[in-house]
């Protein structure tokens, strides 16, 4: 496994075809594990909050709070503030960031949370430390990362056996862990953090409407993404490569026995006080 860097590339990009998973996400299918703790006078820094859909539900739950989500990526916090506004919200605000270095006091925040970031972090034990930093004593990292090693699917394809290996090793090349899932409790404590509950989920794609969905963002964003030109300048795939491995998600998507599931690593982390 490569070394860990201060910074990785992100993997994905803002292609529509990744925006069109994103912006599905929601608070109760990316962060039902937190939910529970949410107390409506809290102040939440949400972390790589892209479109900002995760981000406005947190703001629904905190009514009396204040919500900020934060992304590298100031191109992407237009898509946010619309989201923001489109649902009326006055109590979220957005700002570009990065969690290996927030510009932000100690003990700033109630809650901190990241949904699918530390994947993509050269340091995910560097970012959270600094998540604990901002958080106050007493309040909560709150991390969930997915676990492409263990993503599962039916009926077997050697197809999308070949694609999770390319994404495995593409993602690795840009100094990112995609397998972070089972990482997380680990990468928490070696960050100092001590009262943790480690937890799982899953995403799973079975009607026709849920394969059609999953399979063609995927098979999309494996040609057209900034995915597909990473893995093609890293020398990692050829055109014919990616578009095999395009054709096999479509495949899939038409199969009507078909199944695939998405395991989610959890942490709640309460700072001590």
């Amino acid at each position: 496994m490569p070394e860990p860097r201060d910074t990785a590339v992100y993997t994905h990009g803002h292609h529509e075809s990744v925006l069109r998973s994103h912006t599905w996400r929601t608070a109760a299918n990316s962060a039902a594990y937190l939910m529970p703790s949410l107390r409506p006078h809290m102040e939440i820094l949400d972390i790589g909050c892209g479109p900002g859909t995760i981000t406005a539900d947190l703001a629904e739950l905190v009514p009396d709070g204040r919500v900020t989500g934060v992304d590298r990526a100031p191109e992407v916090l237009d898509r946010a503030r619309a989201t923001a506004a489109g649902r009326g919200l006055a109590n979220v605000d957005f700002a570009v960031a990065d969690v290996q270095a927030l510009d932000y006091p100690d003990n700033t925040f109630c809650v901190v949370h990241a949904h699918q970031v530390l994947q993509h972090v050269g340091d995910p034990v560097r970012a959270l430390r600094e998540m604990k930093r901002v958080v106050r004593p007493g309040g909560i990292v709150a991390v969930r990362d997915a676990d492409y090693a263990a993503m599962t699917w039916y009926p077997e394809s050697e197809g999308l056996d070949a694609w999770l290996d390319l994404y495995r090793r593409v993602a690795r090349a840009n100094g990112g862990e995609p397998d972070a899932g089972r990482r997380l409790k680990a990468w928490a404590q070696q960050a100092g953090l001590t009262d943790i509950t480690a937890t799982s989920g899953t995403w799973t794609f079975t009607t026709p409407e849920e394969r059609a969905w999953w399979s063609g963002l995927w098979a999309d964003r494996t040609l057209a993404s900034a995915y597909a030109d990473l893995a093609r300048l890293g020398g990692h795939a050829d055109d014919g490569e990616l578009r095999a491995a395009a054709e096999a998600w479509r495949e899939w998507g038409t199969r009507e026995d078909g199944w695939f599931s998405v395991l989610h690593g959890e942490i709640l982390c309460r700072k001590e006080a």
